[in-house]
This record gives C-alpha cells, structure tokens and sequence, in this order.
C-alpha cells in the first residue's frame, strides 16, 4: 500500500482573550471576558489572516471566555470554519490536544485550538520543545509535515513558525 503524502500541517494554539477576573458569575467556567479581551480577539484574528493563517477547524473549551474569544474573532475567517466546543479543553493539557486532533481528516491542513494556561504553555512546549509564556489572547503558530493529524500529534519536532502578542500587534 503506498504511503500517504505528507503535508504541511498548522496548528494555532490559541488561548482564550483577558477575562474578568472578579466577575459576579457562579463559576470560573462562566467568567466572561473583559473589555480589553473583546478588543484583543478580533484583532488578533486581524493579524492571523494576513498572516494567511486561517483555520479549517477551531476546537475549543467551553468556556464562556474562550466562547467570546472565537466570537469576537470569527468575523475574520471564512464562514465555512467548523467549530466544536468541547469541555475536555477546558483546563486541558497536550493529552486532550492530540486527542482532539488525531479525529481530524488528512484533508484539514489548519486547526486552531482556544483554551487555556498552564495547559497552552505545555502543549506548545511538548509539541516543538521551546518554552513559551502563553498570556491572554497570545498564538503560537506551530507547523509541522505529516500526512495525517494522528501522526503529526506524535511527533514532537513540530516547528514554532511564530508567537503573537495582542500587546506587539
């Protein structure tokens, strides 16, 4: 049987824009994001595409905040994104990652995942080997050949392309 093509795959590792951090809400589930959260995520998804980084897919927490992050950034990309959410990124680490990617098709060649710290630090360390401070609204853009996302979630030789920062845009 021959063996598939590889093919560049992009992973955007995103965490969820600045949120409130006293909100009056009954949970940490339910905080929202503040107000320089809602300017932060629609111009990160700005900076993205003219990057040409656009995801087929997002998988992301279920969170309120990370809700309202893809919300204020979905106005950016195409109105063909799949979006799941997904309480296994909710607080999750590399583990719930590469899970959540190994469903993808071999089709995809752009996913984004929206979560949350101290998991997005571990995942981008896991994945290329370069630590990173994942603040609010931060994406590092990781690539990496593979012909499938089931192996390209194995290999931890994935490159760090770029790490962006509401605060340098």
């Amino acid at each position: 049987m021959p063996t598939p093509p590889t093919t560049t795959r992009r992973l955007i590792v995103l965490r969820h824009a600045k949120s409130e951090r006293y909100a009056d809400v009954p949970t940490d589930h339910d905080r929202p994001l503040n107000p320089r959260g809602r300017a932060d995520a629609p111009a990160m998804a700005a900076r993205l595409g003219q990057m040409g980084w656009q995801p087929e897919i997002v998988i992301s927490s279920d969170a309120q905040r990370t809700r309202q992050t893809w919300a204020g950034m979905a106005a950016s990309f195409a109105p063909t994104v799949t979006v799941e959410f997904t309480r296994a990124l909710y607080h999750a680490g590399t583990q719930a990652v590469r899970t959540a990617l190994t469903a993808l098709p071999p089709t995809i060649q752009t996913a984004m995942v929206v979560g949350h710290n101290p998991g997005w630090e571990d995942v981008v360390y896991s994945l290329c080997g370069v630590r990173v401070r994942m603040t609010t609204c931060n994406a590092a853009l990781l690539t990496v050949e593979a012909p499938s996302w089931s192996e390209a979630v194995t290999q931890t030789a994935w490159t760090l392309d770029s790490l962006l920062r509401p605060k340098e845009l």
